[in-house]
């Protein structure tokens, strides 16, 4: 049951240039937490100390915002893709 974890550019030199982590996790929670144990620092720049997702960070499974559907502890399923997506801003 294996995961993906896609890396936006201005995160891939946490993860030694990986564009995509394959990770095993039952939910998105679980899946980060995974990723910060392969690569330190990255669960930092997504998430808050309390452990939520920061506010300038979406995260997306599959084609859904987790906000949309129960956030970090959205059940994830095999082969299930989740992107973070870092919010854009200008003018």
């Amino acid at each position: 049951m294996a995961q993906k974890l896609r890396i936006p550019p201005a995160l891939r030199s946490l993860t030694g240039g990986e564009a995509e982590l394959a990770l095993e996790a039952g939910d998105v929670r679980a899946l980060i937490d995974a990723a910060e144990t392969k690569h330190p620092g990255l669960k930092a720049r997504i998430c808050d100390d309390a452990g939520n997702v920061l506010r300038f960070v979406n995260l997306f499974v599959n084609e859904d915002d987790i906000r949309m559907l129960d956030g970090l502890d959205t059940t994830l399923g095999a082969n299930d893709t989740v992107s973070i997506i870092p919010a854009i801003a200008g003018g």
